[in-house]
């Protein structure tokens, strides 16, 4: 179940995207506002403009909330020393209330002619307060603001999807312990192998998601640290407070170089959709497993027709769309950290407009990963399992190991027992013993499931969003 911050964030963002994009615009006419960087003699190309600021408002939008809760920090850490008084403090701190209820109520909209939610918001503040407005932009660049909202942004989604996996993770436990009973054909080479069982294949995707928890984790954890402060890249001349900064937006701490700081933009969406990439990976997997167990010459699963799509022509298809489409949806997913690494290939320290076009890359990732772990839930939740398939006589050779191991329990050497199944099953004279003795541990008689939830446990704590939530609903009172 999603947190209330994670809930009312998540509200906010939709509901300013849909505003945005269904609301008519009004056509009175008012003044184009001046961009931050804008000189009152530069005169700007409707061309060159449209090429560079590209999908950047609409991008923007995801940010809303998060650039609300920096201007508040950043006030905050201003009045501390002194660039703002307690009264300037309290107006500013109020409008930007008053905005941040705006996005949550879906009303909040980037104006035609505003460059991004940064000049946005400040426009909110400044057509508000005045003069008061135009003080939050002190000891700040838009460099180290964009930082701070894409930190919080991503802090807040991979929490999204760690909750998401962790919720599979459950339903996967739970289904390994309910089918560690029912044997399924185990493979290599797509040749058949050895037994498995429904219980090893579902914990086998359960442990899985343990390490693509940890990605999620190191992926969070770079996302937890606070660049505000570090202006352009090179700091300010005035006494900024970051490590305030850093407590009052629940960061685990604060990039301490301010060079470093901008360079952290690309690498920290690169690690994010790293994780996001190796949690696909293991969907991709799975859902290809489905797609074969589903199909009549396996026909090891069976899929409610509500999960299934038929044919024109062909009156007998039940055909695995979804985990075909969840197939393809997670592969491309997983090219994502490659196109974060051509973009910033090359690139000297310092800022650079190319890395404007990471947002196009990470925010509608995170959309996609969502609703995948989503569905693929309700997938497994759904899925039939059959039972007895072992006992067909065309899975004999999967117990030809046993027949090997029972030698050996007898004395023979492994290699001459080994030799010995070889021969009978080339002469027809080989039988297949179905009794399995498998004890140790992460086998089909011991699938350490409880150890496997242990591990998952320990990576979920390493998280500490309680802090988190602390931090940013102490800003919003």
């Amino acid at each position: 179940m999603k947190t209330f911050w994670t809930f009312c964030i998540g509200m906010a963002c939709a509901a300013a995207i849909f505003a945005q994009k269904n609301t008519p615009k009004d056509t009175t006419s008012r003044a184009v506002p001046m961009k931050l960087w804008q000189k009152e003699t530069t005169s700007i190309s409707e061309k060159i403009e449209r090429f560079t600021v590209g999908r950047d408002r609409e991008m923007d939008l995801y940010l809303a909330p998060y650039d609300v809760l920096g201007n508040m920090a950043h006030a905050m850490m201003l009045q501390s020393v002194g660039l703002l008084t307690s009264d300037e403090l309290r107006l500013l701190n109020d409008e930007l209330r008053s905005i941040y209820q705006t996005i949550q109520e879906g009303k909040f909209e980037i104006e035609d002619g505003v460059e991004d939610v940064h000049s946005q918001v400040e426009l909110m503040l400044t057509r508000k307060l005045g003069d008061v407005g135009k003080k939050i932009h002190s000891g700040r660049s838009r460099n180290d603001q964009v930082l701070v909202d894409m930190k919080l942004f991503t802090r807040s989604r991979l929490e999204e999807v760690a909750l998401a996996s962790k919720k599979l993770f459950d339903l996967l436990i739970k289904r390994s312990n309910q089918h560690k009973n029912d044997l399924l054909p185990g493979y290599t080479h797509l040749q058949i192998a050895m037994p498995s069982s429904f219980g090893l294949w579902f914990g086998a995707y359960a442990e899985a998601l343990v390490d693509d928890m940890s990605m999620i984790q190191t992926a969070y954890k770079l996302s937890n640290k606070n660049p505000l402060g570090s202006g352009a890249g090179y700091g300010s001349s005035f006494p900024l407070n970051r490590t305030m900064t850093t407590e009052l937006l629940g960061f685990e701490t604060l990039h301490y170089n301010v060079v470093y700081a901008q360079m952290s933009r690309g690498k920290t969406e690169q690690t994010a959709l790293t994780a996001i990439a190796a949690l696909s990976a293991t969907i991709s997997r799975m859902a290809m497993d489905v797609c074969l167990y589903n199909s009549q010459n396996f026909a090891f699963v069976t899929l409610p027709d509500d999960l299934t799509t038929g044919s024109s022509i062909m009156p007998h298809k039940k055909n695995p769309d979804v985990a075909e489409l969840l197939r393809a949806k997670t592969n491309r997913l997983k090219a994502l950290p490659t196109e974060i690494t051509m973009v910033m290939s090359n690139l000297p320290s310092g800022y650079h407009r190319d890395m404007q076009l990471l947002k196009e890359l990470l925010m509608p990732a995170f959309e996609e990963i969502l609703d995948c772990l989503d569905i693929t839930h309700f997938m497994l939740e759904h899925l039939q399992v059959k039972q007895n398939l072992l006992a067909d006589a065309k899975y004999d050779l999967l117990f030809s190991v046993e027949r090997v191991n029972e030698l050996v329990v007898k004395g023979v050497p492994f290699r001459d027992a080994y030799r010995q199944v070889g021969k009978e099953i080339n002469e027809g004279t080989y039988q297949a013993s179905r009794e399995l003795n498998h004890t140790h541990e992460g086998s089909i008689g011991n699938l350490c499931n409880d150890q496997i939830n242990d591990l998952m446990n320990t990576e979920m704590e390493r998280f500490k969003f309680e802090k988190v939530h602390a931090s940013v609903m102490k800003l919003l009172k």
